[in-house]
């Protein structure tokens, strides 16, 4: 009996002997693999936060860590300070870092866009294709992308061109749409990493852009005579590179 005991004994000690040293290893692992590295502080969301939460509601809910350069994520912020008066545009999950680009206004979480008074509106008919596959939103900022064909002495001139950046989207819609999350029939399963695909309008959208009297022109003329296309165009894209493509030059 007295050596089953001891026996016993001996394997729990083994045992947490060996776990002390795995965790020892794994925490030596971990240093040396952060060594060098320079780290920086990141608000991380540790409870979830609803989409329309206000910024400044937020501070019991998200936690700051420090990660390496190379993982702070394109956008994430430090503190709340440059959220104020913000609020979350889309639901944020507990682990993921708190990125700017995912605050709005309230204005755009309720689906109305902040127009300038000085602007004018002007509403394009848009195949969904050509619309981010209808996923452009009121309160989007695009690009406006014109392909134009015209002719000039019995010879076509075909040319694609951005006319203009970072246009707020005043209004979107549609002729019909089906419902938001239904699945594409015979698609994969949602995993965790795999999003639910979602069907897209099956008419065009009417989108409404707010334009100066100048812009309003370019958009129409390139309407009446090409094709328009939209792209998302986000604060920090870069406007610099573009150019006049034909087909002389797009390769």
């Amino acid at each position: 009996m007295k050596r089953r005991l001891v026996g016993l004994v001996a394997s729990v000690a083994l045992a947490t002997v060996g776990t002390f040293a795995l965790i020892s290893y794994v925490q030596s692992a971990k240093d040396e693999a952060l060594a060098g590295e320079q780290l920086v502080d990141v608000l991380v969301v540790d409870q979830p936060v609803a989409k329309g939460t206000p910024a400044a509601a937020i501070g019991g809910l998200v936690k700051t860590i420090q990660v390496p350069v190379k993982a702070k994520a394109a956008g994430s912020v430090a503190s709340l300070a440059p959220l104020r008066d913000l609020v979350a545009g889309v639901d944020l999950v507990p682990g993921e870092q708190v990125m700017a680009p995912r605050f709005v206004t309230a204005q755009v979480a309720a689906g109305v866009a902040e127009v300038p008074p000085d602007k004018l509106r002007v509403t394009v008919s848009l195949d969904p294709t050509r619309a981010v596959g209808g996923r452009v939103r009121v309160g989007d900022r695009v690009a406006v992308v014109a392909s134009l064909t015209m002719g000039a002495e019995g010879v076509a001139t075909e040319t694609t061109h951005v006319l203009l950046h970072k246009v707020v989207v005043a209004d979107v819609q549609a002729e019909q749409k089906l419902p938001e999350a239904e699945p594409v029939p015979g698609a994969a399963p949602a995993g965790p990493a795999r999003r639910t695909p979602t069907l897209a309008p099956t008419g065009n959208l009417l989108v409404t852009l707010a334009l100066d009297a100048p812009s309003v022109e370019r958009v129409v003329f390139a309407a009446e005579r090409g094709t328009l296309w939209l792209a998302l165009e986000p604060a920090e894209a870069p406007e610099a590179g573009t150019k006049i493509v034909t087909p002389g030059n797009v390769f």
